[in-house]
């Protein structure tokens, strides 16, 4: 780049621009040809997630009683996205959808308590708490409605949300996420990918808390938190009135697939949408399938 005149920069800039989300959809598409020759079943995979674009807004707002991280990609974008992710992991699990999602909207990703850049307080973790602090991040980014993409704990504080707070949310959409215990799994899970799970997990909590040596204590906080919730009512579900979809993965290892159903029909017009060949972590293995549900149903 050093030896281009402006003229040839600038090109060479719009030429990368124009062209981005084709290379990145073909990086994408690398991916799963690697993972097929190398003879894996998709299901059993953890991708490397890709880095973040750069934001045009990042920082830490003061929610409750923590500093909580967000950012803000495509800032004046319609249409809001809300993404909310899992436990144990921040925010950088958005690495595939944002760079596809910020063509149309605005999209915000933020860490929850505790998790990624956030930080963690003396309270117990309970997904009430999370969900008010979303709330407040939204009003003081001043959000006033959005849509809601929601992974496994992101989901729930989704529905949380949307049942108790419906003139915020837009839409809603989560993957892999349960309302209650009884759709948990019973048998064991693959333990091997799990420990390649918590590793690359430990990995992330080091590189960007505030708190890098106290991973294990948000694994006992989470861990309690996991054992009484979440236990939303039925009841409670069927006062969402925002338009849902209840998605999951065909070989989900951690909630049976009746449940994702049960849950679809709880709330009133729900569709259920289940990737095929992907586990829990189906946002990450098949990132495309992932965000054409994503993109389909925010611009129907």
């Amino acid at each position: 780049m050093k030896n281009l005149n402006i003229v040839e920069r600038r090109k060479f800039i719009s030429f990368v621009n124009k062209y981005a989300t084709i290379i990145f959809l073909f990086l994408l598409l690398g991916v799963r040809e690697t993972i097929a020759q190398e003879n894996v079943p998709l299901w059993k995979t953890l991708p490397e997630v890709p880095v973040l674009p750069k934001a045009d807004d990042s920082g830490f707002a003061s929610v409750n009683n923590i500093q909580m991280y967000y950012a803000v990609f495509n800032e004046k974008g319609s249409d809001p996205v809300l993404l909310l992710h899992g436990g144990l992991v921040s925010s950088d699990v958005w690495g595939f959808e944002v760079p596809l999602l910020i063509k149309k909207h605005k999209v915000i990703i933020a860490d929850s308590r505790g998790h990624g850049r956030s930080t963690m307080s003396g309270q117990p973790l309970s997904y009430n708490l999370m969900a008010s602090d979303v709330l407040q991040l939204m009003n003081n980014l001043n959000i006033k409605k959005a849509s809601i993409v929601g992974w496994s704990d992101g989901g729930i504080i989704g529905l949380i949300l949307a049942i108790k707070h419906p003139e915020k949310i837009n839409k809603l959409f989560v993957f892999g996420t349960n309302f209650n215990s009884s759709g948990d799994k019973d048998e064991p899970v693959d333990s091997a990918m799990s420990a390649h799970f918590m590793a690359q997990a430990q990995a992330n909590y080091r590189l960007h808390s505030p708190t890098p040596d106290s991973f294990f204590v948000l694994r006992k906080k989470l861990g309690a938190m996991y054992n009484k919730e979440p236990d939303l009512k039925p009841e409670e579900i069927k006062t969402i009135t925002a338009p849902t979809v209840i998605s999951g993965g065909e070989y989900d290892q951690f909630i049976k697939r009746e449940h994702f159903e049960k849950l679809a029909q709880l709330i009133p017009n729900a569709t259920l949408e289940i990737i095929p060949n992907v586990s829990h972590g189906g946002l990450l293995q098949d990132p495309l399938a992932f965000h054409k549900l994503v993109e389909t149903f925010l611009d129907r």
